[in-house]
């Protein structure tokens, strides 16, 4: 049985609007290196699909769909290239129609 004390929750944001999130449990081995989850994330990042497989079912999500991905609780361990790390949010995300 899986543990429901350490997840990770994805957001996607689609190309239309819609959003959905799951809960992901125990995304991570907390013996790996830390380098090894930035090479995990990079990878994750290049690739057109991502597979959630849930209970009921398995969501194949486009990555080519989707504008932006929320993890809740933050990946503070990413560092390098391309990542902005001391960030603070100003304004949210808004949508002009």
């Amino acid at each position: 049985m899986q543990s429901r004390d350490t997840y990770t929750q994805l957001t996607f944001y689609y190309l239309d609007g819609h959003s959905e999130s799951f809960n992901v449990y125990n995304p991570l081995d907390d013996t790996a290196p830390r380098a090894g989850l930035q090479l995990e994330v990079r990878h994750l990042l290049e690739r057109n699909w991502w597979i959630v497989n849930l209970p009921e079912q398995t969501v194949l999500i486009n990555i080519d769909n989707v504008v932006k991905v929320e993890m809740n609780p933050p990946l503070s361990d990413l560092q390098g290239e391309g990542i902005f790390s001391n960030a603070e949010r100003v304004t949210a995300l808004n949508r002009g129609r």
